[in-house]
């Protein structure tokens, strides 16, 4: 459910398009400052004579974009891709007039057709960042033929070799074209990112609120406490008032009896109370396991356990305190073992003076060579999962790569180091190593 919320939302972003008005517009203002000071800079400092009067038009057509933007629209309103997308042209038009009038492809300005690209390439959907490189690329191929001179001193023309301006135009083509597609991975690793994170923090809540259920069992067991000794004291009254023949006896015992049950009941509950919470919250590295691989156990497929020292240096097994994101890390990856293990599972925890490792190792298939690299990485999977059009089996599990990059986030933020990788011949299998440093996790050793 968390990954599917997780895929939802990354996809919502995309088709609904990541930019704000609010970003176009300061940025087209940006545009429109460095534009009147390039100009103005030319004509009045430098002494080159350009056609001022329509170079400012331009400008200022862009100027009286943004004010109409700003009065029509809320600045804080996201836009979809189709908008966005005619602004961004826009933008690629109004340099191409520009340079037109100063100079085409001779004018140094011509890298700027990279921007609205690269924009697109963070922000927009791929069709739209395609259409703007390849309106990019159709102004560049213009303004290399066709274009006004380049402002240059009175009675001088400046011409520059037609090799000169085929290698501006390939410079510019592949620029463009590299930054796009750079801009667009990083944007797109940091959006899978971002949403795996976010499916990260609510399955840590989801395990914290599970946690809490211990303490809220205990409150209510300690809050039904009196309310039952009153139930328990009002029916031995009543049996000791009521005939020995009396119809309503066998009630009454087993109004007695069950409240005695729910007494026992309520005196478990209320266990974690009796004693101090950091006793209760402490437990064996092998008992963490052992709770751990109880639901698992019952299959075809065999788990041992396997816990001692590491032989060294004799030392008292590690006191963990309970941890939400440490018991659905290794969870997750018993459970990954567990499903794509032929018949055996084999969990083993060593620890030593200064280290806690545990090691879950099974007989399967062993990790995809084709993927091994992205190990560990949002969205990244070989079972059948969601878009990947490979027919389902019935009971195969379904997944999206989401499950070890959370179990691996949380275990690390926990302070754990995670080794992937597979077992070497002849075994086969994946093995998995959780690494801690002792003084980190051990209560024992903190006290």
């Amino acid at each position: 459910m968390v990954q599917a919320f997780s895929l939802a939302g990354t996809h919502d972003m995309q088709s609904q398009g990541l930019l704000r008005l609010r970003t176009l517009v300061r940025l087209r203002w940006l545009a429109v400052i460095g534009q009147s000071i390039a100009v103005l800079g030319v004509q009045f400092v430098l002494g080159f004579k350009l056609p001022l009067a329509l170079c400012l038009a331009m400008i200022a057509l862009s100027a009286w974009l943004n004010i109409f933007l700003s009065l029509r629209w809320r600045s804080g309103q996201r836009m979809s891709a189709r908008p966005a997308g005619l602004l961004l042209g826009y933008d690629v038009v109004q340099l191409a007039i520009l340079l037109y009038l100063t100079g085409g492809l001779q004018n140094p300005f011509a890298f700027l057709f990279l921007v609205p690209v690269t924009i697109s390439a963070t922000s927009l959907p791929l069709p739209w960042t395609l259409t703007l490189a390849a309106l990019a690329f159709a102004c560049s191929s213009v303004l290399a033929v066709y274009h006004r001179p380049l402002p240059w001193l009175e009675g001088a023309v400046l011409s520059l070799p037609p090799t000169y301006i085929a290698g501006m135009w390939a410079a510019l083509v592949c620029g463009t074209v590299f930054s796009a597609i750079y801009a667009r991975r990083i944007a797109e690793e940091a959006r899978l990112m971002s949403a795996a994170l976010s499916a990260t923090e609510l399955v840590l809540a989801r395990e914290q609120r599970l946690s809490a259920l211990d303490g809220l069992a205990a409150a209510a067991a300690h809050e039904l406490g009196t309310p039952l000794a009153t139930i328990a004291l009002v029916a031995k009254e009543l049996k000791r008032e009521s005939p020995k023949n009396s119809p309503y006896a066998e009630d009454i015992d087993l109004l007695i009896s069950q409240a005695a049950r729910c007494r026992d009941i309520l005196k478990r509950l209320a266990a974690p109370e009796e004693l101090s919470d950091d006793i209760y919250q402490q437990v064996t590295l092998e008992a963490m396991i052992e709770d751990m691989v109880a639901p698992l156990r019952g299959s075809d497929v065999k788990i041992s356990i396997d816990a001692g020292s590491d032989g060294k240096a004799p030392s008292p097994a590690p006191i963990f305190r309970r941890n939400p994101a440490i018991t659905y890390g290794l969870s997750n990856l018993l459970e990954n073992a567990f499903d794509f293990a032929v018949s055996a599972v084999e969990v083993k925890a060593r620890w030593s003076a200064s280290q806690v490792i545990v090691t879950v190792a099974d007989d399967g298939p062993g990790f995809d060579q084709s993927i091994f690299d992205q190990l560990g990485d949002p969205f990244v999977t070989t079972r059948p999962g969601y878009g990947d059009g490979a027919p389902k089996q019935d009971g195969q599990h379904e997944g999206m790569g989401l499950g070890l990059f959370i179990a691996k986030t949380l275990l690390e933020r926990s302070g754990a180091f995670v080794a992937l990788a597979n077992r070497k011949a002849p075994q086969a299998g994946a093995l998995i190593q959780i690494t801690w440093p002792r003084v980190v996790v051990d209560v024992g050793k903190n006290a």
